[in-house]
This record gives structure tokens, C-alpha cells and sequence, in this order.
């Protein structure tokens, strides 16, 4: 009977394993995964960042060198790290390129419980992306920004961006399924861009138009955003009176258990009859 209930667990764990060690076998993704945040740190902190003020920061932070500019790194570091947690075209191009190529046909037909293989990717794609954000923390490191409510609240934050990144990969999952086709996944994948630009990622949303402030204000990528802030001690944006926003933590939790109550049964129900 115990054998039974955790079927599910452990053939989705195998499926993660298997995924881990394909990208350990990979050197460029290895090679794209520690340069890619080093990249992202120098383009937002040091060149957009050179024209952006922080709202009541005290100095301009095209200074380059001012209190502003340093208000303005570690204000960004967070929203990166978030942007990393978001970015669902990883999951959405491999699963479409799996399915295309008709290795989930492959992967039905074995005695394995149907929800396992993107249970297994989920649970990889947070493994490997916990090496990204500690990448990311460190390039933060060596530009000024710091974490500055202790080490408890910093693996809470952690935590959290690894629960946003394990709901956002079942989000990409899907849709992968839906587009099935790896050159469409990739096209499809510029749709993704906005979703993440219209949040407090980079700036904050109080200078958008009012109707656009409230839906960044409402994307979960922004209560994300101030959530990490709040745990890391960062400077946060304006809440503009927004409830995400005001209860950052709390909204945070709310939409990835929202995210997955979706998107896992459709997921899982999409993949148990690919190729029917």
C-alpha cells in the first residue's frame, strides 16, 4: 500500500534526476546559467540604471557613483531575481520539443504515473534555477547590494523565489503543450517579455498611466518582487494603497498557490493525453 502512495513521488523524482543530469552534461547551458546573470546585473544596473531615480533616493542615479545609483542596484537585484523565477520559455520550449519530437509519447508508455515527468521537470527546473539565483545574489554582492534583515528572512526570500519559479515552470509546461512545436514555443516566448515588464520589476509603477499601474500593481510578478525586497531589507517601491503590495508576503503565497491550483491538474490532464 505505502508502495502505491508514493509512486507518484518517486517516479517524479526520478524524472527530476534525470533532468539534472542532463544539464550537468551540458556545458553551455552551465556556461549560460553563470553568465547570464552577470549580463542582466551590468545591462539594468549600470546602463538603464544610469537614467533611472529611485523615488525619494536623494541623489540622481545618473551620477553613476551617488547614493542613488547604489539605491537603485539594490533595488533591482531582487526584481532580477524574480525575473529569473518568472521566466517560463525554458519549460515551455522543452516541453514543446519534446513533445514535438514525440518523447512524451515515449514517456506515456511507460509504467509511470502520468503526472511525473512534469512533476520531475518542475521540481529540476527550481534545483537548477537555486544555482542561478545564488549567482545572481553574489554579481549583486560585488555591485553594492546587500541583504540586510539577517540570514533567516535571506533563506525565506530564497524560498519563495524558488516556490514562484516550481508554479511558473508549470505555467511554461503548459503552454508548451498547448503550442507543440519548439520553433512556436520560441516565437512565442517575445509574449512573454510585457508580462514582466508591466510589474516594479526595474522601476516602480508609480509614474505609469493609472490604468496600467493597477495591473502591474496586481501582477503577481510585482507582489513577488516586493515580497523579496521586504525579506531582504531592500528598498521597496511605492504601494500606491495596492493590498498586494501593502502585504507583500502574504499576496505572494496566495498567487503561487493560485498559479498551481490551475495549472497542475491542467498540465498534468494535457500530458496524460498528448498524442491521443
Amino acid at each position: 500500500m505505502n508502495t502505491v502512495r508514493t509512486r507518484p513521488v518517486t517516479d517524479a523524482l526520478a524524472a527530476a534526476e534525470r533532468l539534472i543530469i542532463t544539464v550537468r552534461r551540458d556545458p553551455a547551458s552551465i556556461i549560460l546559467l553563470l553568465a547570464a546573470p552577470a549580463v542582466l546585473v551590468l545591462i539594468f544596473g549600470y546602463i538603464f540604471g544610469a537614467a533611472i531615480q529611485l523615488p525619494g533616493s536623494g541623489s540622481e542615479a545618473g551620477s553613476g557613483t551617488g547614493s542613488g545609483a547604489a539605491d537603485y542596484r539594490e533595488f533591482l537585484i531582487p526584481g532580477l531575481l524574480v525575473t529569473m523565477a518568472f521566466n517560463i520559455i525554458p519549460s515551455m520550449v522543452s516541453i514543446a520539443r519534446d513533445t514535438d519530437r514525440g518523447i512524451v509519447d515515449r514517456f506515456r508508455s511507460l509504467p509511470i504515473s502520468r503526472s511525473a515527468v512534469p512533476a520531475g521537470q518542475a521540481i529540476a527546473t527550481s534545483v537548477y534555477a537555486l544555482a542561478g539565483f545564488v549567482v545572481m545574489m553574489l554579481c549583486g554582492l560585488a555591485v553594492g547590494w546587500r541583504i540586510r534583515e539577517g540570514l533567516i528572512r535571506a533563506l525565506a526570500a530564497l524560498a519563495l523565489l524558488m516556490l514562484f519559479q516550481f508554479a511558473m515552470t508549470w505555467v511554461g509546461m503548459y503552454l508548451g503543450q498547448l503550442l507543440g512545436k519548439e520553433e512556436a514555443a520560441g516565437q512565442a516566448s517575445i509574449l512573454v517579455l510585457p508580462l514582466g515588464m508591466v510589474s516594479n520589476v526595474f522601476v516602480p509603477t508609480t509614474g505609469m498611466p493609472s490604468w496600467l499601474r493597477t495591473i502591474a500593481d496586481w501582477n503577481p510578478v510585482s507582489a513577488v518582487s516586493a515580497a523579496v525586497r521586504e525579506l531582504f531589507g531592500n528598498p521597496s517601491a511605492p504601494t500606491n494603497g495596492s493590498w498586494p503590495l501593502e502585504h507583500a508576503v502574504t499576496a505572494s503565497l496566495i498567487w503561487v498557490a493560485v498559479i498551481l491550483a490551475i495549472f497542475v491538474p491542467l498540465c498534468t490532464a494535457r500530458y496524460a493525453r498528448t498524442g491521443r
